[in-house]
């Protein structure tokens, strides 16, 4: 039975290569082969010895998802639909900016949470993503920018920027966010052993500054993140009180707002930065209004943060709508005003759905449910 490599950090390669009695430092090696080099090729990592080439190319393989459809917006954003298995698809998106590249990745088929402003939460779940299928999506879009960025004809963005200048500033991935399909934080222990890849300094060497978690707000999972591997944290907060986030984020029923707030501050005692992200989506007419402001500013005026206002981008068949520019700018200017600084997310690659809560790949729904909030920590 072949083993993929990818499943493993550094940890795990050197117990891997332990039992083919070779040393520890076969494991940095094999790591920046795999994850700097991008090679998925065992004959070709010309420092390894020969003997070990071929018991790798013997037990295991360097797989990743399969690619079922590149797509390239307007803007420069590009959304790789994702193929991982008994019909499921998964999306990742990078969002290229002229100093960063931010790969935007998902953790699971679908989602359990069922948040109501989310197209992903609506297809309900199937299962976890493996670490090869997660770290996958990472090497697999480092390869095909790098790939993009060799043989990028000269063409012009929105904002005048050439996406050659884009894709060449950005060649790989300067920056994470697990903000894509699923809830990261019920996909734990595959998470931190991506999370391990993804900051190693063998592997991809990226600050924990630079890789951002978004939670709905699993506090036993937030508590576990800050002892395992503690990164930058966003929750999705967008509510001001527990009766209307119990509406759209059905995980508050177990895990209310003022437990999530002790949560968050309990965090900031190991986290890379000194701030936490709340993420709060902006729905018309239903939290959005001058009221709504002044609780969020009251509710969180002990907790060390920042917002990220996001206009909601919709998907077929949702009952809500974007809040109007006009609200989001008194919304931003009271937060402001209370000296919280907000920030009103960018939205990006709306045209090919692969903006905020977009993501929909293809699930073979399991729970055949409408609102579960039971999750599992795995």
């Amino acid at each position: 039975m072949t083993v993929n490599l990818l499943d493993y950090d550094r940890e795990g390669l050197i117990h891997f290569l332990a039992e083919m009695d070779e040393k520890p430092f076969r494991a940095r090696q094999l790591l920046k082969w795999i994850h700097q080099s991008i090679q998925p090729d065992f004959n070709q990592m010309s420092d390894l010895a020969k003997s070990l080439r071929t018991k790798l190319s013997e037990s295991s393989v360097i797989t990743v998802p399969q690619v079922l459809r590149d797509h390239t917006a307007a803007d420069g954003t590009r959304k790789w639909l994702l193929s991982v298995g008994a019909e499921n698809g998964i999306e990742s998106v990078f969002i290229p900016e002229e100093n960063r590249g931010t790969l935007c990745v998902s953790s699971q088929v679908g989602c359990a949470l069922a948040c109501a402003f989310c197209a992903t939460g609506k297809q309900g779940f199937n299962r976890n993503l493996s670490v090869a299928e997660i770290i996958g999506q990472l090497w697999l879009a480092n390869k095909l920018l790098m790939e993009a960025a060799d043989n990028q004809p000269v063409l012009k963005t929105r904002s005048g920027i050439s996406l050659a200048q884009i894709e060449q500033s950005a060649r790989k991935v300067t920056n994470i966010v697990m903000m894509g399909m699923g809830e990261p934080l019920a996909n734990f222990e595959n998470v931190v052993t991506a999370l391990n890849i993804m900051i190693d300094d063998h592997a991809y060497g990226l600050s924990r500054r630079r890789v951002t978690v978004s939670t709905s707000g699993i506090i036993p999972a937030m508590d576990r993140l800050r002892q395992r591997c503690p990164v930058a944290l966003a929750v999705s907060l967008h509510a001001p009180n527990d009766s209307l986030r119990d509406r759209l984020v059905p995980i508050n029923q177990k895990y209310p707002i003022r437990d999530l707030l002790a949560a968050c501050q309990r965090y900031l005692l190991d986290a890379p930065r000194d701030f936490i992200t709340f993420e709060y989506v902006m729905l018309d007419g239903v939290n959005d209004s001058a009221s709504h402001a002044r609780e969020l500013i009251k509710l969180v005026r002990d907790v060390p943060c920042k917002f990220n206002l996001i206009p909601f981008n919709a998907f077929p068949n949702t009952e809500f709508k974007r809040s109007s520019p006009e609200s989001i700018r008194i919304f931003r200017d009271m937060l402001m005003q209370a000296g919280l600084v907000t920030t009103v997310r960018k939205t990006r690659g709306d045209d090919i759905a692969a903006a905020c809560g977009q993501l929909a790949g293809r699930v073979y729904d399991k729970t055949r449910r409408t609102t579960r909030v039971n999750v599992e920590v795995n």
